[in-house]
């Protein structure tokens, strides 16, 4: 697929791709019956032949029902209709696609799913943004505990593509597919626990897309970026590779900073320093044969601190511990105009008085809250005070502090201030485990101290961190993930190096 194939759209611009199929000569019944045809492929391919119930909503959506029907029926599949709206009562391509239909039809009402192995959600695709309704929302309760399989068309009904909030019942799905293009509710949470296993089927719509369906996001991918350092000349050296500088916390508390630290050196920093008060010292040195420990006169302006150290950049906010003093290093920090991490503490502590933060920040600063710092920064951002998803959420909390934002969570999105944004959905549930932050942070400070731009430096940190957590099996922990780090370089970055040699081969390679 060509035109932006990371895109991500929102419901509004999917009409308008469709429209430009259409503006191209796609009729929309050739759409409708690719995508039927789509998602009678895909149940085909992993399911035998079983009772199935294909449950039609009033719309382009329920059009796509008949479509599969008809196809599933043709494969020998015994199957049922449900339909919500009378059969005379559709209309366009929807009207078309029943009248190819030559089996009974019943009402939505007359449906239960335990009468059946695997239903069809035909009801309503990703353009509905109100709750369901009557039988159908009957149904979707019933369909949580459901034994059968549940296909989605587009988005298990009851869900908004664009997904503002969810306001009522939704399906449960086993798969969902969806055409052209994921829609946010494909990988924003909760909606993406709800869809299943996700298919993006084409369905015909021309290049040349794009210029009339900007699409609102995209998926974070390997395409996007190349890993730092994966490649060094061969008279690098240690400071040509950059220079790292971590705040430790006070003695006891250093545990964090050197999570970061680890991290630093793994990501590919030459030289990484992290910088404590006199009394954590030994605590830093004592762990780690590797990480180089300096003190730091607690009333020398930070700024200073790192100028003299040479930082290529900063993390700052592990393990430091809230204070005034952190407040006031952190905006020292941030005068020295190095490429600077801010995670944990270091927003933390700027709860009071945000715009105190934002005033001081530059572009290459990286902000990488989870959901409570996002709150404590953003509190009129947070889902019950805000209608956006979380792509929008993001994306104005990067405009108004003016700095690359990482909000993380299993859909950690990426957005800087100037609009875009990214949706990383490489990971693992595994990473909801202590110190995991710490380490990304760390990883984004290495990728930011070797050079990278700053948006590549967060989104390839983020993916990489998340393969990481992918190889995690039961039992891990943030030292597995240390662990499984540079497999994970290795594996990203020799598929990249794969991949750009199959293009050298063939330029014309999507």
């Amino acid at each position: 697929m060509s035109d932006h194939p990371h895109a991500i759209l929102s419901v509004s611009a999917m009409g308008r791709a469709d429209s430009h199929a259409v503006s191209q000569g796609v009729s929309g019944s050739v759409l409708m019956q690719n995508a039927g045809e789509a998602v009678a492929r895909a149940i085909r391919q992993n399911w035998s032949p079983r009772p199935a119930a294909v449950l039609c909503g009033p719309g382009n959506n329920g059009g796509d029902g008949w479509v599969i029907a008809q196809c599933l029926s043709k494969a020998g599949w015994p199957v049922s209709i449900f339909t919500l709206a009378d059969v005379s009562d559709l209309k366009g391509d929807a009207a078309w696609a029943a009248k190819g239909w030559n089996g009974p039809v019943r009402p939505l009402g007359a449906c239960q799913l335990d009468d059946y192995a695997l239903i069809v959600d035909a009801l309503f695709g990703a353009g509905r943004n109100r709750p369901l309704e009557g039988d159908a929302a009957r149904l979707a309760q019933d369909s949580q505990s459901f034994g059968g399989v549940c296909v989605a068309v587009d988005t298990p009904s009851g869900l908004s593509g664009d997904m503002a909030a969810l306001q009522g019942p939704v399906f449960r799905a086993d798969l969902t597919v969806t055409f052209h293009r994921y829609k946010p509710a494909h990988l924003l949470s909760p909606g993406r626990a709800l869809c299943g296993e996700l298919i993006v089927s084409g369905i015909g719509i021309p290049d040349g897309w794009s210029e009339a369906a900007a699409p609102c996001a995209t998926v974070n991918h390997p395409d996007l970026w190349r890993v730092p350092g994966a490649r060094l000349d061969r008279d690098a050296h240690k400071h040509s590779r950059g220079r790292l500088c971590v705040l430790a916390g006070g003695r006891g508390a250093t545990g964090a900073a050197r999570l970061a630290a680890r991290a630093g050196q793994i990501g590919g920093a030459g030289f990484v320093t992290v910088l404590s008060g006199q009394g954590a010292l030994n605590e830093i040195a004592s762990a780690s044969d590797s990480l180089v420990a300096r003190r730091y006169e607690a009333e020398q302006p930070f700024g200073e601190v790192l100028e003299q150290h040479r930082a290529s950049a900063v993390v700052m906010g592990p393990g430091a511990g809230i204070s005034a003093r952190l407040k006031a290093q952190v905006r020292s920090a941030c005068a020295f105009k190095a490429p600077l991490v801010l995670d944990a503490d270091a927003l933390s502590v700027f709860e009071d008085a945000p715009d105190a933060l934002f005033e001081g920040l530059h572009a290459d600063c990286v902000l990488t809250p989870h959901g409570g710092e996002f709150a404590r920064l953003f509190p009129d951002l947070t889902e019950a005070k805000h209608a956006g998803n979380k792509i929008e959420r993001t994306r104005e909390a990067a405009r108004r502090c003016g700095a690359v934002v990482v909000f993380k969570g299993a859909d950690t999105v990426i957005a800087t201030p100037d609009g875009e944004a990214w949706v990383n959905v490489h990971a693992s549930a595994r990473l909801a485990t202590a110190g995991t932050g710490d380490v990304l942070a760390g990883l984004i400070g290495a990728f930011l101290a070797q050079g990278a731009p700053t948006h590549e430096a967060a989104c390839a940190a983020v993916y990489i961190h998340g393969d990481a957590g992918r190889r995690l099996g039961p039992g891990g922990t943030v030292d597995t993930v240390l662990t499984c780090l540079p497999q994970a370089l290795d594996a990203v970055s020799q598929a990249q190096i794969r991949k750009a040699a199959l293009q050298r081969l063939n330029p014309h390679m999507v």
